[in-house]
Protein backbone atom coordinates (compact mmCIF):
# COMPACT_ATOMS: atom_id res chain seq x y z
CA UNK A 1 0.00 0.00 0.00
CA UNK A 2 2.85 2.35 0.83
CA UNK A 3 4.44 1.75 -2.57
CA UNK A 4 1.14 2.39 -4.33
CA UNK A 5 0.67 5.68 -2.51
CA UNK A 6 4.24 6.73 -3.36
CA UNK A 7 3.71 5.67 -6.98
CA UNK A 8 0.56 7.78 -7.11
CA UNK A 9 2.52 10.79 -5.88
CA UNK A 10 5.50 10.21 -8.15
CA UNK A 11 3.89 9.72 -11.54
CA UNK A 12 2.07 12.00 -13.96
CA UNK A 13 1.03 9.08 -16.16
CA UNK A 14 -2.79 8.89 -16.05
CA UNK A 15 -2.82 5.17 -16.86
CA UNK A 16 -0.55 4.37 -13.92
CA UNK A 17 -2.54 6.71 -11.67
CA UNK A 18 -5.77 5.02 -12.70
CA UNK A 19 -4.42 1.52 -12.01
CA UNK A 20 -2.93 2.55 -8.65
CA UNK A 21 -6.26 4.10 -7.63
CA UNK A 22 -8.17 0.97 -8.68
CA UNK A 23 -5.83 -1.17 -6.58
CA UNK A 24 -6.12 1.16 -3.57
CA UNK A 25 -9.89 1.18 -3.99
CA UNK A 26 -10.02 -2.62 -4.04
CA UNK A 27 -7.71 -2.78 -1.02
CA UNK A 28 -10.02 -0.45 0.87
CA UNK A 29 -12.67 -3.18 0.89
CA UNK A 30 -10.85 -4.53 3.98
CA UNK A 31 -11.12 -2.46 7.15
CA UNK A 32 -7.52 -3.10 8.19
CA UNK A 33 -6.35 -1.61 4.89
CA UNK A 34 -8.58 1.44 5.42
CA UNK A 35 -6.62 2.23 8.58
CA UNK A 36 -3.26 1.56 6.92
CA UNK A 37 -4.07 3.84 3.97
CA UNK A 38 -5.15 6.62 6.35
CA UNK A 39 -2.02 6.21 8.50
CA UNK A 40 0.18 6.43 5.38
CA UNK A 41 -1.47 9.78 4.49
CA UNK A 42 -3.11 8.04 1.56
CA UNK A 43 -6.38 9.93 1.95
CA UNK A 44 -4.79 13.27 1.16
CA UNK A 45 -2.84 11.76 -1.74
CA UNK A 46 -6.00 10.21 -3.19
CA UNK A 47 -7.93 13.41 -2.49
CA UNK A 48 -5.29 15.31 -4.41
CA UNK A 49 -6.24 13.28 -7.48
CA UNK A 50 -9.66 14.96 -7.46
CA UNK A 51 -7.96 17.94 -9.13
CA UNK A 52 -6.75 15.75 -11.98
CA UNK A 53 -8.13 16.85 -15.34
CA UNK A 54 -8.36 13.25 -16.65
CA UNK A 55 -11.95 12.07 -15.99
CA UNK A 56 -11.00 8.41 -15.47
CA UNK A 57 -8.40 9.34 -12.83
CA UNK A 58 -10.90 11.61 -11.07
CA UNK A 59 -13.53 8.85 -11.15
CA UNK A 60 -11.14 6.26 -9.71
CA UNK A 61 -10.09 8.69 -6.96
CA UNK A 62 -13.77 9.22 -6.07
CA UNK A 63 -14.33 5.46 -6.02
CA UNK A 64 -11.33 4.94 -3.75
CA UNK A 65 -12.48 7.66 -1.35
CA UNK A 66 -15.96 6.14 -1.41
CA UNK A 67 -14.60 2.76 -0.29
CA UNK A 68 -12.39 4.42 2.30
CA UNK A 69 -15.34 6.44 3.65
CA UNK A 70 -16.83 3.35 5.25
CA UNK A 71 -14.55 4.11 8.20
CA UNK A 72 -15.52 6.91 10.64
CA UNK A 73 -11.92 8.05 11.17
CA UNK A 74 -11.46 8.21 7.41
CA UNK A 75 -14.64 10.27 7.08
CA UNK A 76 -13.12 12.84 9.41
CA UNK A 77 -10.28 13.32 6.92
CA UNK A 78 -12.33 12.88 3.74
CA UNK A 79 -14.79 15.60 4.82
CA UNK A 80 -12.29 18.28 3.75
CA UNK A 81 -12.97 17.21 0.15
CA UNK A 82 -16.78 17.40 0.30
CA UNK A 83 -17.03 20.88 -1.20
CA UNK A 84 -14.70 19.87 -4.03
CA UNK A 85 -16.71 16.67 -4.61
CA UNK A 86 -19.92 18.73 -4.76
CA UNK A 87 -18.33 21.04 -7.35
CA UNK A 88 -17.19 17.99 -9.32
CA UNK A 89 -20.73 16.56 -9.31
CA UNK A 90 -22.08 19.92 -10.50
CA UNK A 91 -19.52 20.40 -13.27
CA UNK A 92 -19.27 16.81 -14.53
CA UNK A 93 -21.17 15.85 -17.66
CA UNK A 94 -24.72 14.77 -16.86
CA UNK A 95 -24.97 11.07 -15.96
CA UNK A 96 -21.22 10.56 -16.36
CA UNK A 97 -19.23 8.02 -14.38
CA UNK A 98 -17.48 10.90 -12.59
CA UNK A 99 -20.81 12.39 -11.54
CA UNK A 100 -22.11 9.04 -10.30
CA UNK A 101 -18.90 8.31 -8.38
CA UNK A 102 -19.13 11.71 -6.70
CA UNK A 103 -22.76 11.11 -5.75
CA UNK A 104 -21.89 7.70 -4.27
CA UNK A 105 -19.21 9.31 -2.10
CA UNK A 106 -21.63 12.05 -1.01
CA UNK A 107 -24.17 9.35 -0.12
CA UNK A 108 -21.70 7.70 2.25
CA UNK A 109 -20.58 11.02 3.68
CA UNK A 110 -24.20 12.04 4.35
CA UNK A 111 -25.24 8.92 6.26
CA UNK A 112 -24.65 10.83 9.49
CA UNK A 113 -25.50 14.51 9.85
CA UNK A 114 -21.89 15.45 10.65
CA UNK A 115 -21.13 16.87 7.20
CA UNK A 116 -24.54 17.93 5.88
CA UNK A 117 -23.70 21.64 6.20
CA UNK A 118 -20.97 21.19 3.58
CA UNK A 119 -23.57 20.06 1.03
CA UNK A 120 -26.16 22.83 1.46
CA UNK A 121 -24.99 24.87 -1.54
CA UNK A 122 -25.35 21.81 -3.79
CA UNK A 123 -29.01 21.12 -2.98
CA UNK A 124 -30.24 23.01 -6.09
CA UNK A 125 -27.85 20.91 -8.19
CA UNK A 126 -29.15 17.69 -6.60
CA UNK A 127 -32.73 18.70 -7.38
CA UNK A 128 -31.80 19.57 -10.97
CA UNK A 129 -30.11 16.17 -11.38
CA UNK A 130 -33.24 14.55 -9.99
CA UNK A 131 -35.28 16.01 -12.84
CA UNK A 132 -32.69 15.81 -15.64
CA UNK A 133 -30.67 12.70 -14.85
CA UNK A 134 -31.13 9.13 -15.94
CA UNK A 135 -32.58 6.58 -13.54
CA UNK A 136 -29.10 5.68 -12.21
CA UNK A 137 -28.35 9.33 -11.47
CA UNK A 138 -31.77 9.88 -9.93
CA UNK A 139 -31.34 6.92 -7.58
CA UNK A 140 -27.97 8.23 -6.37
CA UNK A 141 -29.32 11.75 -5.91
CA UNK A 142 -32.32 10.42 -4.00
CA UNK A 143 -30.00 8.58 -1.62
CA UNK A 144 -28.18 11.82 -0.84
CA UNK A 145 -31.44 13.75 -0.47
CA UNK A 146 -32.97 11.10 1.82
CA UNK A 147 -29.89 11.28 4.03
CA UNK A 148 -30.07 15.08 4.13
CA UNK A 149 -33.81 15.04 4.83
CA UNK A 150 -33.30 12.85 7.90
CA UNK A 151 -31.64 15.86 9.56
CA UNK A 152 -34.22 18.37 10.87
CA UNK A 153 -31.63 21.16 10.52
CA UNK A 154 -31.69 20.61 6.74
CA UNK A 155 -35.47 20.97 6.30
CA UNK A 156 -35.37 24.72 5.68
CA UNK A 157 -32.52 24.40 3.17
CA UNK A 158 -34.27 21.60 1.27
CA UNK A 159 -37.60 23.43 1.09
CA UNK A 160 -36.12 26.80 0.14
CA UNK A 161 -33.83 25.51 -2.59
CA UNK A 162 -34.24 27.27 -5.91
CA UNK A 163 -34.90 24.72 -8.61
Amino acid sequence: LQKLIHLLQATDDPLIQEQALITLSNSAAFSVNQDIIRNLDGLSVIGGMLSNCVPKVKEKALNALNNLSMNIKNQEEIQVFITQVCRTVESAPLNSDVQLAGLRLLTNMSVTSDYHQKMINSIPCFLRLLSEGTERTQIQVLKVLVNLSANPAMTRHLLRAQV
